[in-house]
């Protein structure tokens, strides 16, 4: 199952996985994308996925969306957290928290609870712009103050590194594996000019290219891959201090299992 399927690297990984002969979920916020999406994968695979639409800027859209796959699936072999997104501006949900942070960290922290029962495996898609994150579990709406959107954007993948790290640590029957998928041209920022610009100027990679390291964990047998392990091009890599810090994951477990009513 992967999240965030309906363009960039969520989509080219479905494609990929699905030529594969993988039978993929594809989750996608917007209907009409979903749909499209769908039919791309059908066109290189043969098959139709399944379709189900979540919005993570709503966390009762995630609980839905988990009632719909426990009710369709006893078993997920691979859950790809890959739904996320840049917020160009301080924005707040209707859960009350800083967009970036719940649709990129709470809401993919919420859905893997929720499956983690029927989950084989997780990969994160997570960034190396981590490094310009500004974590504080204890105030996880801090971004929101003074504003910056890819402070904001880093301090949600920092929490992606934490909670993989975390997550293997509380799960050990359920391999867990972060990736930097490079600099990839998708949709991100489409709505600003200045980020459009920024984009053409930066090297960057496909989505097809992005998507490679994902396919490449959710494939790869357990013994060859480090459990909670951060990767890059295939290779392990370490993240920045901060994102290796297991007192700080513990924490932001305990304050993400608060923020979105579960159990800690």
């Amino acid at each position: 199952m992967v999240t965030g399927a309906s363009s960039g690297i969520g989509l080219a990984a479905a494609v990929a996985l699905a030529r594969r002969g993988d039978r993929v979920v594809l989750v996608g916020r917007d209907p009409a994308r979903l749909q499209a999406a769908g039919d791309r994968v059908r066109e290189a695979s043969g098959e139709r996925p399944e379709l189900f639409r979540a919005d993570f800027a709503v966390l009762d859209d995630v609980r839905g969306l988990a009632e719909r796959l426990r009710a369709a699936y006893d078993r997920i072999d691979v859950l790809a957290n890959n739904a996320g997104a840049i917020v160009l501006q301080p924005l707040t949900t209707v859960d009350g928290f800083e967009l970036s942070i719940q649709a990129n960290h709470l809401a993919p922290f919420l859905l893997s609870n929720l499956l983690v029962d029927r989950v084989g495996r997780l990969v994160v898609t997570a960034s190396g712009a981590h490094r310009s994150g500004t974590l504080d579990p204890d105030d996880l709406n801090a971004p929101l103050r003074r504003y910056r959107p890819m402070r904001a954007y880093g301090t949600s993948k920092q929490a992606n590194i934490l909670f993989t790290a975390e997550a293997a640590r509380r799960w050990p029957d359920v391999p867990a594996y972060s990736f930097h998928p490079g600099v990839v041209r998708t949709r991100f920022g489409a709505d600003s000019k200045l980020v459009a610009l920024g984009m053409r100027l930066m090297p960057f990679r496909s989505p097809e290219k992005g998507a490679e390291t994902l396919v490449w964990l959710a494939n790869q047998p357990a013994s060859r891959l480090v459990d909670g392990g951060y990767y890059a091009d295939r290779r392990l890599r370490r993240p920045w201090p901060r994102a290796t810090d297991p007192a700080l994951a513990a924490r932001l477990w305990t304050a993400s299992a608060k923020a979105v009513g579960i159990g800690a």
